[in-house]
Parts: C-alpha cells; sequence; structure tokens
C-alpha cells in the first residue's frame, strides 16, 4: 500500500488474535464451574444441615475413591473388584447392548422411512417402547431371561433402540424428493438411491440419535444391574445404598458422569468427522 505521494505506508497493525482467548476461555469456564460446585459442596457439608451419612464432604468421597480403587486392608477395591474393573464390564455390557440396539434402530428407521406400510406398522410400537421407563418391563426380562447378562444387555438394547429408529425414520422422511428424483432419472437403481441420496441425507440425524441413545442406555444402567449387577458400577451404586454408604454412590455416579461425557464427547468428534457440512449447508 502507498500514500498519494508514492511513499509506502506499512500496513496498519492488526488486532489481537482472538482465537486463543476463546480457548482459554473455553476451558477455563468448565475448570472454574466445577471448583465453584466444590466449594458449595464442602461449605453444604461443613454446614451441619444434614448428617454427613446424607452429605459427605468432597475429602470423604475422595477417600473412598481412592478405597475402591486400591487394596487396603486387604480388600480389593469393592466386593473384590477395583473402581476401573467395575466401569469396564458396565461399559461392555452398554457397548453390546447399545450397540445392538442403535443396529436395529438404523435398520428399521431405513425401512420405515422408505416404505409406508412398514413406518405404520412399527411406528406404534416403537413409541409405546420409547415412552416405558426401564423399571417398567426389566421385572420381566429377568423371568423370562434369567439374572445372568441378558436381561441387563436385552434392557440397554431395548433402551437403545427407540431414540435411533425415530430419528433415522423422521430424517429418511424428510430427505427432499428432488434429490431421489433426480437420482432415478439419472438412471440409479431402488438401492443406489437409498445408499448414495438417502443415506448421506440422513446421516446427521441419525448419528444425533446414537447419542442420544448412549445417553438413554447410560441412564438405564443403574436399572439394568439391579439384579446380579456385581462386578459392574451400577451395581456397586446399588449395592452400597443398600448399607447408606453414601461416599461410594457418589464416586460410583461421578464415574459413570464422567464416562458418559467422555463418550459424548467422541462420539461427538465422530459426528463432526463423519458429516462435516453439518451446519454449513
Amino acid at each position: 500500500m502507498t500514500s498519494p505521494a508514492g511513499v509506502p505506508v506499512p500496513p496498519a497493525p492488526r488486532p489481537p488474535a482472538r482465537g486463543a482467548w476463546a480457548r482459554v476461555r473455553h476451558g477455563a469456564l468448565p475448570f472454574g464451574s466445577l471448583l465453584l460446585a466444590l466449594a458449595l459442596w464442602q461449605l453444604l457439608a461443613a454446614s451441619g444441615t444434614w448428617s454427613e451419612t446424607l452429605v459427605p464432604p468432597p475429602a470423604r468421597v475422595w477417600d473412598a475413591f481412592v478405597d475402591v480403587s486400591t487394596t487396603h486392608d486387604g480388600v480389593r477395591g469393592y466386593n473384590g473388584t477395583y473402581l476401573i474393573e467395575h466401569l469396564g464390564i458396565s461399559l461392555r455390557r452398554i457397548a453390546i447392548g447399545a450397540g445392538v440396539g442403535i443396529a436395529l434402530g438404523v435398520l428399521f428407521g431405513l425401512l420405515m422411512g422408505t416404505v409406508g406400510w412398514m413406518r405404520s406398522l412399527f411406528e406404534p410400537w416403537i413409541t409405546f417402547l420409547r415412552t416405558l421407563p426401564p423399571l417398567a418391563y426389566f421385572s420381566l426380562l429377568v423371568i423370562w431371561l434369567g439374572i445372568d447378562e441378558e436381561p441387563k444387555v436385552t434392557l440397554l438394547a431395548m433402551a437403545a433402540f427407540p431414540p435411533v429408529a425415530v430419528s433415522t425414520t423422521t430424517a429418511v422422511a424428510a430427505v427432499p424428493t428432488s434429490l431421489v428424483e433426480a437420482a432415478r432419472a439419472l438412471g440409479a437403481s431402488r438401492w443406489d438411491v437409498v445408499r448414495d441420496v438417502v443415506v448421506p441425507s440422513a446421516l446427521p440425524e441419525t448419528l444425533t440419535g446414537v447419542r442420544l441413545a448412549v445417553g438413554v442406555a447410560y441412564s438405564s444402567l443403574v436399572a439394568a444391574e439391579l439384579v446380579n449387577g456385581l462386578p459392574g458400577i451400577g451395581g456397586m451404586v446399588k449395592d452400597a445404598a443398600n448399607y447408606n454408604n453414601t461416599p461410594v454412590v457418589l464416586v460410583g455416579i461421578i464415574a459413570i458422569g464422567v464416562s458418559g461425557l467422555i463418550i459424548d464427547g467422541l462420539l461427538l468428534r465422530l459426528e463432526r468427522a463423519v458429516v462435516p457440512w453439518r451446519g454449513r449447508a
């Protein structure tokens, strides 16, 4: 850039980048909210309004976390199993159960979204299942399948199935007719239309349904492990609650919540990688 007299003029200084501050704020706000929650928790426990059995201070919960994560006084973790092992067993149940439910939900969603009579046939049943709380049919699953892994995995699959089926059906039905007709005009078969037009168009909403399904499966975890749930993080919470062991209950709840946040974050990253055009087109 030059002045009217032909003398070069140095460029104006750029304003400081806002990206660094945005990143710092993005990380500082959750950390600050965590510190605030811990401070309020400590004040509530120290106020004496409730006994430590009901509201233990953070230090006692930390001690319980250390106890269930290590071997102490000859006792290995909680009920002979470390916390990470309890969590791993529950995550395996969720992976199998929610995985089956998600796969069936995607399949039924594609079928109901493309075949009108199948939607009329199955949608009322899926809505009926979606409105049922897990405890409403878990006892029936125990009667049918016993008290081993089968009723737990089946419950998680039944909890994860409706959100994916509903979101996929809605997304498939909302695919623009012009795209489908254009593909058919170019000679695409029915399978080609589903593979190249319907699935990519429905994928963003389907992935949202997958995230919801995993969340519903997580919220059903304790219910799934009510019977013969040890080892398992939900079973640990239930067993500790039977003995008013509030610190261990809180450790289990925090472990479920933190692992759920991590899994949801991974699913969100997967969604951004698979459908990068979402929100931009």
